[in-house]
């Protein structure tokens, strides 16, 4: 890439035919907004390249790729060439890392179900406070048996490449913190399950066996996931450039905004606008392209 100071990187889901088209098709789009596209680095033949460029700022470039490429299914991004191996990941885990929403899972075998996804549905698109949304949702639960904590746990899946982005991205001597606005008990199970170094979340409170309706204090929310991507930072000795964040949520934006590699992954609309970087079709292994990753440099941990 001497000589190339920008990168585009485009993606296709597994499967996909989508990306062989779209190379040719991405460079005369560079050349026709007055960039110089070099040669296309294929990071997983057929799945993944980093097409370099100059000549051109990065927003007009990628918007010029995005507008010829409006309706193929790829996942499209612009960056720095230099610094784009992230050394710090922070990720929230609900319909990020894991494909659930806990509370959600929780409420339909409580059998509050619709009443508690409306809730959840309003807070994840900004609609409502998150702190507020969480005790209301938490306080319909109260009096519920503490094995329906298991029953939710039980029904936890990894989202596909969760655990290649982790162990890939460790394995090169990066730090992962899971931070999750759902509560503890799933979020360390979650945690050794994929690998992460640590986990944060809510405390869900139970006496005697049961749910009391309360969540313990203070509500870890947006500005507390923001302010866990900045203690991280610090601590690592790190600058915010360095850092990988990824979630789908309004409760995440903040930590997206914060972080060098901020992604939207399959996220709702609010954080799809807002966001800097978003993955719309492939898993979250297409955060590593992000980063430069061959496939071959993949681990599974």
């Amino acid at each position: 890439m001497r000589g190339m100071d920008q990168v585009l990187t485009l993606i296709a889901p597994t499967g996909s035919s989508a990306l062989a088209e779209a190379v040719a098709a991405a460079k005369n789009a560079l050349a026709a907004a007055g960039g110089q596209p070099g040669p296309t680095d294929w990071l997983d033949p057929g799945a993944a390249c980093d097409m370099p460029f100059t000549g051109i700022a990065g927003e007009a470039a990628e918007a010029a790729v995005r507008a010829h490429l409006a309706d193929a299914p790829l996942d499209i991004a612009v960056q720095a060439v230099a610094g784009r191996r992230r050394m710090l990941l922070v990720a929230d885990m609900e319909s990020t890392i894991i494909g659930q929403e806990l509370i959600d899972e929780l409420a339909a075998i409580a059998g509050v179900g619709p009443r508690i996804a409306e809730i959840t549905a309003r807070s994840m698109a900004g609609e409502l406070d998150f702190a507020a949304s969480l005790r209301e949702r938490v306080a319909l639960l109260a009096g519920q048996p503490a094995a329906i904590l298991e029953q939710a746990a039980s029904r936890i899946t990894l989202n596909p490449g969760a655990r290649t982005l982790v162990a890939t991205m460790r394995a090169h001597g990066a730090y992962a913190a899971l931070v999750s606005g759902g509560f503890t008990r799933f979020a360390e199970p979650v945690r050794h399950m994929c690998g992460f170094d640590e986990a944060r979340g809510n405390r869900l409170l139970l006496a005697d066996g049961h749910l009391t309706g309360e969540v313990g204090e203070p509500i870890f929310d947006r500005a507390a996931k923001a302010a866990a991507l900045a203690e991280l930072t610090r601590r690592r000795g790190l600058m915010p450039d360095q850092v990988c964040a990824v979630g789908d949520g309004a409760n995440d934006l903040e930590m997206l905004g914060a972080a060098g590699l901020g992604v939207a992954y399959r996220a709702k609309p609010i954080v799809r606008a807002a966001a800097r970087f978003r993955i719309d079709h492939g898993d979250l292994s297409a955060l590593l392209f992000l980063q430069g990753y061959r496939r071959a440099e993949f681990s599974t941990g």
